[in-house]
């Protein structure tokens, strides 16, 4: 049994001081890894960012030391840490030691219009995160200095005037192995980092010295993003580069306030060489957001519009997609806003509504332009866009062709597999298949979902223990074949009985998750367990390659009720039931348990199955070959004994989660 353990108002705790990041590093940096520790280090680059930005210095420099730490300087005007009248406190007790605290949170950009460290945890957390961190700042005619240990101050502010007339910040520090699981920062980030920045930052001059080889490289861009699109563009240019900007405010809801944006956009096409690089007040967004999906609209939009302008499709022809213009696009986007929604602290994407509607409208006016000024040249793109077009469409043919011939009539699965639901994307690294329980799941499913990148199989009852069953059987079975023609990657086993399925390959895998969705009940527990079981027999790789998963489906819907306020908690165990019950201690609390998925309404689905950032996915992987098979085996294999025997010693362990569901 056990051992109950005390849970009461005292059981309840709150991180302090450094170990807010000390001890949850990922919620700040991302991860806790080299990825988490370098965007410490961008942290406090892009203050140094902001300043030069803002028009105070033009060179910042970065040293990486043979022990691993690292400096920052700039010439910027140097972080004020001297008293603060307004809020009583030392500004360096703000900046170094609070979270959320800064020079950026002016409403009308006083010091910073566009910000990259905009939300005020990058030298607070990196200095907590850090074995030590020093600062130097001249300003004023001072030089203030400052020594942290661990997160904590040592020897509070050191102040000497000083002769030095060129203002600025040098901050130096060696972040902790104690936060990161790795500290050694490599060469090659620090290089494709500061040409990023100087390429989006126009005349600014970066400067990066390694100690550990002893060399110094520069990286400065006078010309920004159309010089880097030239430089792309140098070997079999297609155009030559164009680069158009535009301004405007706006609001991404009536409610919200109003703020600016600006960008610059620069583009190209190449017969050989494709980039689509994003950037937003000077961060890379590496999976886009907003902006990506303003030049996917725009270009398609005004391409095909200009195509059938020109009467180039020829009769009955589809219309382009955007991977026919990626082939040969290079561009570029370097914007910038007041305002940011971005995805999360590491800043990877941005989410601005009125960001993506401005975009797509400029982009859209300044292609017009573009087809009147360069309509010969523009002539060419389109023809090579065709030319993309129809080479993708045949080498699609061929493919299909070849597949029919190794797999039979399989190749149509949406048309072929009874109630598939498919997604719009052709991107295998995005796409995902949520197998659910009965065609009353379906519905629900279908209409929550995103159709961009989540296709939907409903599971027609309970399927065969695969582990008990023939390959006859198996193969017969129009449930289990139609699961394994929508995987599309075959099945890793020899059978005479096997006539559609094709040999097991990976690569033909249509989906980066495989996610099992059922009922929170008995026979939802049962029917994803065959599902696993024949996953398992049929396509271990599958589960090897951390490629299936298991959503998991709330057991109670709370409703709170506070001065008319309505508040909706899923609680997935018993024990968050209870702490979501102990905390809501006023107002009017309702419980329910959830019901089935056929009977849920979209939103409740979205948010709590099918949304990546508010769903619980767990990733079934074995421990280890061996006890995987002893499992399965045990559990729903041959040996009957020793299942007997489990169910003698173990049986009474299930019993409350009977109770439960």
């Amino acid at each position: 049994m056990t051992k109950a353990v005390r849970y009461d108002n005292e059981s309840i705790s709150a991180l302090k001081g450094a170990d807010r990041v000390r001890l949850r590093p990922s919620v700040i940096f991302g991860s806790d890894d080299l990825n988490g520790c370098q965007h410490s280090f961008f942290e406090i680059l892009s203050n140094s960012i902001d300043e030069a930005r803002a028009g105070f210095g033009h060179k910042i420099t970065v040293t990486r030391f043979q022990d691993g730490s690292l400096s920052v300087e700039d010439e910027g005007r140097g972080v004020p840490v001297d008293f603060n009248e307004n809020e009583q406190r030392y500004n360096w007790e703000l900046v170094y030691c609070e979270l959320y605290a800064g020079g950026k949170y002016d409403q009308n950009g006083i010091n910073y219009e566009f910000s990259l460290g905009l939300n005020g945890l990058g030298a607070c957390a990196t200095q907590y995160a850090s074995r030590y961190f020093e600062v130097e700042v001249v300003r004023d005619g001072y030089l203030y200095q400052l020594n942290f240990e661990r997160g904590e101050n040592i020897g509070g502010l050191i102040k000497t005037e000083t002769n030095r007339r060129k203002t600025g910040t040098i901050q130096r520090w060696l972040p902790d192995d104690d936060v990161f699981t790795e500290i050694f920062i490599p060469k090659s980030y620090f290089e494709d980092v500061l040409q990023k920045q100087a390429i989006v930052n126009p005349g600014v001059k970066f400067i990066f010295i390694d100690k550990t080889d002893q060399t110094t490289t520069e990286f400065v861009y006078p010309e920004g993003i159309l010089g880097y699109i030239n430089e792309i563009n140098s070997e079999t240019p297609l155009t030559e580069g164009y680069l158009f900007s535009g301004e405007g405010s706006g609001k991404d809801r009536k409610d919200k306030e109003e703020y600016k944006v600006h960008a610059e956009i620069a583009f190209a096409f190449n017969n050989e060489t494709n980039l689509l690089s994003y950037y937003h007040n000077s961060s890379w967004l590496e999976h886009g957001g907003s902006p990506d999906r303003a030049v996917r609209n725009a270009f398609v939009a005004e391409f095909d519009r200009e195509i059938k302008e020109r009467d180039k499709y020829k009769n009955g022809e589809t219309k382009i997609v955007f991977s026919d213009i990626e082939d040969s696009l290079i561009l570029m986007i370097n914007s910038f806003s007041s305002f940011t929604s971005y995805a999360n602290q590491t800043k990877k994407a941005i989410n601005n509504r009125f960001i993506q509607q401005f975009l797509t409208r400029l982009i859209r006016e300044k292609l017009q332009i573009w087809f009147i000024e360069k309509h010969d040249i523009a002539e060419k793109v389109i023809d090579q866009i065709l030319i993309n077009k129809r080479s993708r469409e045949n080498a699609e043919k061929q493919r299909l062709n070849i597949r029919k011939k190794l797999m039979g009539t399989v190749d149509n699965m949406s048309n072929r597999v009874r109630n598939f639901v498919d997604c719009k994307s052709k991107d295998v690294n995005k796409r995902e298949l949520y197998i659910v329980e009965g065609n009353s799941a379906l519905g629900s499913v279908k209409m929550a979902r995103d159709s961009e990148y989540q296709g939907v199989i409903p599971v027609r009852g309970k399927i065969l223990n695969c582990l008990k069953a023939s390959y006859n059987q198996i193969f017969n079975s129009d449930i289990i074949v139609d699961l394994l023609k929508i995987l599309g990657c075959g099945v890793e086993i020899h059978s005479k009985h096997n006539r559609i399925l094709s040999d097991f390959d990976l690569k033909k895998l249509r989906w980066d998750k495989i996610i099992i969705c059922t009922d929170a009940d008995v026979d939802g527990f049962q029917i994803r367990t065959l599902i696993l079981t024949m996953l398992y027999r049929l396509t271990p790789t599958l589960i090897n390659e951390g490629k299936v998963y298991i959503a998991e489906s709330p057991l109670f819907e709370i409703t709170h009720t506070l001065k008319g306020l309505e508040k909706t908690y899923f609680a997935y165990t018993e024990q968050e039931k209870n702490e979501i019950l102990e905390n809501l201690k006023n107002g009017r609390v309702h419980l329910q348990r959830s019901k089935g998925l056929g009977e849920n309404e979209p939103e409740m689905m979205w948010q709590t199955t099918m949304n990546p950032e508010t769903r619980r996915l767990i990733q079934v992987m074995p421990e280890d070959k061996e006890r995987m098979f002893n499992t399965f085996n045990l559990l729903l294999g041959d040996n009957l004994a020793g299942r007997k025997q489990y169910i003698a010693d173990h049986g009474h362990e299930y019993m409350d989660m009977l109770d439960v569901v």
